[in-house]
């Protein structure tokens, strides 16, 4: 299996190698900025992409937290399939396999229906020089990849679409366990609906089950079921990054504690 974890833009393949990693996962440029979109290593994309395949490591890009491609706001909505666009194109051009995106969230005033159908029209309108990872989220009401039955709604919607089949789906199970989801069974109940899982995000939680509560913590130190969480990593099948806490030494340990598991 392919254990990574989410890193620092400039140096990510010295990152790799300092957690012991054949993957990485970074953001381009500033994830709370609407407009930048950027590569921060010294040699550009190309250099990126060259010293990422002469080293081994696979890059995953995390898009911008900013995107909510399902609101209803069209100040929000619009920016974030450009923001979205312009985030695709550039990992494209690092040579990454996909790119994570977060389900977004209408407001308390808006029906889950027009999120999902927004959803729908961004992936038609969408280029994919590289597949999309949507994300399953742990909070919101109004949230569209909250728990498995709001995950089979957007995947109705997201099929509907022109290149629908092209999305994948990131499964993070902090977010699964916080959002009131049982690890047990979780990886059969996601690939009835998605029928795959293309990235895992290994992570703990400081919040308990069906908290809402989105804080990750290091592996064996938050409140999932370690049994749960390496079932899950085993059953889905897929590359995994872990998004915990610490420098490279605890994320070293967080990935060699699922390798001792598994």
């Amino acid at each position: 299996m392919i254990f990574g974890s989410h890193v620092d833009q400039v140096d990510p393949v010295a990152e790799a190698r300092a957690r012991g990693a054949q993957a990485v996962q970074i953001f381009l440029g500033d994830p709370k900025d609407f407009k930048k979109v950027s590569v921060a290593h010294p040699g550009g994309a190309q250099g990126l992409r060259d010293d990422a395949q002469e080293a081994g490591i696979d890059i995953y890009i995390h898009s911008h937290y900013v995107i909510n491609v399902a609101s209803t706001n069209n100040r929000i909505r619009i920016p974030s399939r450009k923001l979205l666009q312009s985030v695709v194109n550039l990992a494209a051009d690092v040579g990454a396999k996909g790119v994570v995106v977060h389900g977004g969230h209408v407001t308390k005033d808006d029906e889950l229906d027009a999120g999902f159908d927004n959803w729908r029209k961004c992936i038609d309108g969408l280029e994919m020089p590289v597949p999309i990872f949507i994300e399953n989220t742990a909070g919101g009401s109004k949230a569209m990849a909250r728990g498995v039955e709001r995950l089979a709604r957007l995947w109705e919607a997201v099929r509907a679409a022109d290149g629908g089949d092209e999305v994948g789906f990131c499964l993070d199970t902090c977010h699964a366990w916080a959002g009131g989801e049982e690890l047990t069974g979780l990886v059969p109940r996601i690939m009835a609906i998605t029928g795959r899982i293309d990235l895992v995000h290994a992570n703990d939680s400081r919040g308990a089950f069906d908290s809402g509560v989105d804080r990750h913590a290091n592996l064996g130190q938050g409140t999932l079921p370690p049994d749960g969480l390496v079932e899950v990593v085993r059953e889905a099948q897929a590359p995994v990054i872990v998004e915990t806490p610490g420098d490279a030494a605890a994320q070293a340990a967080d990935i060699a504690w699922l390798r001792e598991r598994l």
